[in-house]
Formats: structure tokens, sequence, C-alpha cells
């Protein structure tokens, strides 16, 4: 320690009588951590989160799902239950995700080609890569 300094070790804290002195917390606050650029990091969490490329099916596999549609469509008023796998495009980047839905069909709009489920939920059948109901032996 500089011994020209050593004499004010033991005097009281000045205070003043303008500015009153700042609470601790207020004080703690100044030195916590900020972020120069606000969104960087959501940023950088949207540009690493993955997306899927949608499936486009042959034919061979567009006209089982039509066939699948069509056995759904005859026993519609018997309300069974189907797991329907579709693509579900994402809204703020190329690609989207796969999303399976259990539950039973309403009704399918030819006009809109969409399938409406009970829960009130549509599908776009050209959305649609798989179909699966209570005649399929792999439904569960």
């Amino acid at each position: 320690m500089n011994p020209k300094y050593k004499d004010l070790l033991h005097l009281p804290h000045p205070n003043s009588l303008k500015h009153p002195r700042m609470d601790p917390i207020d004080r703690a606050a100044q030195f916590s951590p900020f972020s120069p650029l606000t969104g960087y990091d959501e940023a950088i969490s949207e540009t690493a989160r993955e997306t899927n490329q949608r499936i486009e099916l042959d034919e061979e596999a567009r006209n089982k799902l039509d066939a699948q549609l069509a056995t759904i469509l005859l026993r519609l008023k018997e309300k069974p239950p189907v797991a329907i796998t579709y693509f579900k495009a994402d809204k703020t980047k190329e690609g989207g995700s796969y999303e399976t839905i259990t539950g039973v069909i309403k009704r399918i709009n030819g006009t809109k080609n969409a399938i409406q489920m009970e829960n009130g939920q549509e599908i776009i059948i050209q959305d649609i890569i798989s179909i699966r109901h209570e005649l399929d032996n792999a439904f569960t």
C-alpha cells in the first residue's frame, strides 16, 4: 500500500448532501450483464432449428392413400379412428415438420381438398403421407 494514502484508510465513507446514497439493489443492477445485440440469441436459435423437406409420394403410394381414403369415406358414419401423418409447412423458414394426429374424421371436403377432423382441424389431402385406420394391422 502506498504510505501517502494510509491516513485515508480508516476514515468514514463520505456522504453527499446533493446526491443520496444509491440503494444496493440499484447499484448491483448497473453491473448485471446485458446483451448489446437484442434478439441475436433468438435469431441464432431460429437459424439452428432444423426443418424437414416435403416428401413427394410416388404414384403407387398416392394410389394407396386414395384407396384408404375411399375405404374411410365409405365407413365415415361408423366414425373409425384414424392416425394421419402429414406435412406441416413452417411459417418462418423453408421446409416444415411431419406431425401425426389421431382422431375421427368428420368429413372430407372435396372443394377444399381437405379432411376435417372432429376436433376442427383441417388437413390438406396433398400434405398427407400416411393414413392408418382400424382396418390396418399396423394401427395402434
